[in-house]
């Protein structure tokens, strides 16, 4: 049967995990779930180049020691609807996650019956609440890829519903492990004073500017400002994009998202000790690691508070452009999709 779901303030919701640069402590889970003996994985959307680079990591012939216990074992390929990069990744993406023996299966239903852990690959942020509530409901612990949905408002409600469940959750870009975030961590510049970020910033229609693929820069930002976001100012031009963030506490980080000229992944952080320049975007491998690490432990390397005020970020930068650059105050951005989220049904 289906019923509404009654959500207390955003701010509760799924809070558990990391924080910060979200690396795995001491902390206990709070779902309380022992971790399934076996490592049978299933991936939901086969429109991705995630879900082959995951299937050949783990599948391969030689798999890391990282990788031991786990497999990619069944795959449900449907992606997009519309989305013609994505549609048309999908025939030739079967045939390579067939190679490394993945079984393809006609339904989400049908893959659960097959797997202990999913990873919610499918490109289009739109469809991941549609998606994601069977897995819940199912009691499987699930990585969401980039975006973990389309909307603040979708993002909202699926840890709201997992956290209905008791089923762990997280979502991450492979950015946020990007080379130079785990010093950082580690206090070599000491507290963090502010930051500026950069990716590439292609935007697709059916998303929110941001949400598409500048999702990887502002994921570096967050990643070593942590959350708190007040209010986002942004300016937008065919080529460029900047979306400037105060944080509660005053600091102040930047995004800047590129679509023309020379593009790549980095930032540049500012603390008490030192000033540090961003390295090299370092793969998937740092990412699979700590999905695999999530789904034995059972605890969220990254926060749902965190994952959430990233698309805060994004949606208040959304509406800023809107509103032709005026400064947006989160909190009225994150109310709005707080209520409407609450039309959900599940």
């Amino acid at each position: 049967m289906k019923k509404n779901f009654n959500r207390r303030d955003f701010v509760k919701t799924t809070a558990i995990g990391g924080l910060g640069l979200g690396l795995i402590g001491n902390a206990t889970s709070l779902y309380g779930k022992s971790s399934p003996a076996s490592g049978r994985i299933g991936i939901i959307g086969l429109d991705t180049s995630h879900s082959v680079a995951y299937a050949k990591a783990l599948n391969g012939p030689d798999p890391k020691p990282e990788y031991s216990g786990f497999k990619i074992v069944a795959a449900y390929p449907k992606g997009s609807n519309d989305i013609k990069s994505s549609t048309e990744r999908i025939p030739g993406y079967i045939e390579e996650v067939k190679k490394v023996g993945v079984e393809i299966v006609n339904s989400i239903d049908e893959l659960l019956t097959k797997v202990d852990f999913v990873c919610l690959e499918t490109n289009d942020g739109r469809l991941h609440l549609e998606q994601a509530i069977p897995v819940l409901k199912a009691g499987k612990r699930m990585f969401i890829d980039k975006p973990v949905a389309a909307s603040l408002t979708d993002a909202i409600a699926i840890f709201d519903v997992a956290k209905h469940y008791n089923v762990p959750v997280f979502s991450s870009s492979s950015l946020r492990y990007i080379s130079g975030a785990k010093e950082i961590a580690e206090g070599a510049i000491g507290k963090v004073t502010g930051a500026d970020a950069y990716s590439p910033c292609h935007l697709e229609k059916t998303h929110p500017d941001l949400f598409w693929y500048g999702i990887h820069g502002v994921e570096i930002l967050f990643t070593v400002m942590g959350k708190g976001i007040k209010s986002v100012t942004r300016v937008s031009t065919p080529d460029t994009d900047m979306a400037i963030g105060t944080w509660e506490d005053n600091r102040i980080g930047t995004f800047r998202g590129i679509r023309a000229g020379k593009a790549g992944y980095g930032g540049t952080v500012f603390g008490e000790k030192d000033i540090l320049k961003l390295g090299d975007f370092g793969g998937y491998d740092p990412l699979l690691v700590k999905i695999l690490e999530f789904f034995k432990t059972g605890i969220p390397p990254v926060s749902s508070e965190e994952t959430l005020d990233i698309f805060a970020f994004m949606q208040a930068a959304d509406e800023s452009k809107l509103k032709g650059g005026i400064p947006v105050e989160v909190e009225k951005v994150r109310q709005k999709a707080i209520q409407n989220a609450k039309k959900v049904r599940y």
